[in-house]
């Protein structure tokens, strides 16, 4: 068990995603293989087997090297605030949230000057107008995804990544000059029988909106939203391999953002182009099944 678990972890990526989409769904939640390097270390103790216990040191090992970086604050304490920065924050607030005021005003709070929500529907996307409205003069919506900003937006149009509107890009003007930005939401993946962990509509998004980003505006660009993936998952990469994650650049853990109640993934992301992360974490739950996350960017 000890040899699988280590190969398990080594060759994720070679896992073939053909028929139930394993290697997928093996990447999605490989962070999570260190339960069974903890639950093999606490079969060797009970059998109290000095042989099990070594067995079990090489994927400990092997974990550590994958994750234990993840682990130490990646933040730039040296960047402060203000001139030449900027903090940007994306939240899937849930067609079925209770409280869409509540939700809009913690997400002001952060004193973010651009704010993205994915899942917007009526009646509730006209109370986010509202209550963002005050200290958040420009906002563009187009489908079920907007974005609220305290600069200039212009350019906007709606990207077609499926059926109905759920993703857009606009450009915003920034006192550093001018910022493109894609706000996106890819459809779910779901676990089917006998299809396993179907992810087919998601990556055919995911591949429609990598072309669009390639085709867009050059230079600095933001890619915020809910991506219904994590940024290990392989049928994915023509997308995320035009980005840098902000978290994996300058956050603290996992980052872990869905479901609210025990997060298991990272799958809302805040993804740069020509930026540079300076520091990147998740916001306190709101009435959403998702986590906001936020990240402050230098140019």
């Amino acid at each position: 068990m000890a040899v699988l678990a280590t190969l398990l972890m080594l060759l994720a990526d070679r896992i073939p995603n053909r028929a139930v989409n394993l290697g997928s769904f093996v990447q999605t939640f490989l962070p999570w293989s260190g339960i069974a390097v903890l639950v093999l270390g606490g079969l060797a103790l009970l059998r109290r087997s000095r042989l099990a216990l070594v067995a079990v040191l090489v994927p400990a090992l092997v974990w550590a090297f994958l994750y234990a970086g993840t682990f130490t604050d990646r933040a730039d304490a040296t960047a402060g605030a203000g001139t030449g920065t900027l903090t940007v924050v994306t939240h899937n607030v849930d067609d079925e949230n209770p409280d869409p005021v509540g939700t809009a005003r913690a997400l002001a709070a952060t004193g973010a000057q651009l704010i993205a929500l994915e899942e917007l529907v009526e009646p509730a996307a006209g109370r986010y107008a509202e209550a963002l409205a005050g200290e958040y003069p420009y906002h563009e919506v187009r489908g079920t995804v907007g974005l609220w900003s305290k600069y200039p937006l212009g350019d906007t149009q709606a990207v077609p990544i499926m059926e109905w509107t759920r993703a857009l890009r606009t450009t915003a003007q920034t006192p550093e000059g001018p910022l493109t930005v894609y706000v996106a939401h890819l459809p779910s993946v779901r676990v089917r029988p006998g299809s396993g962990f179907d992810t087919a509509r998601r990556n055919g998004a995911a591949r429609r909106l990598a072309d669009a980003v390639r085709g867009g505006p050059a230079g600095r660009t933001l890619l915020v939203g809910d991506l219904n993936s994590t940024t290990d998952d392989r049928a994915v990469a023509p997308l995320m391999s035009q980005f840098r994650p902000a978290h994996d650049a300058a956050g603290a853990g996992f980052g872990f953002s869905w479901p609210a109640g025990f997060p298991v993934a990272r799958i809302d992301h805040v993804l740069v182009r020509d930026l540079t992360p300076v520091s990147a974490w998740t916001l306190p739950a709101t009435a959403s099944d998702h986590l906001p996350v936020a990240a402050r960017l230098r140019f």
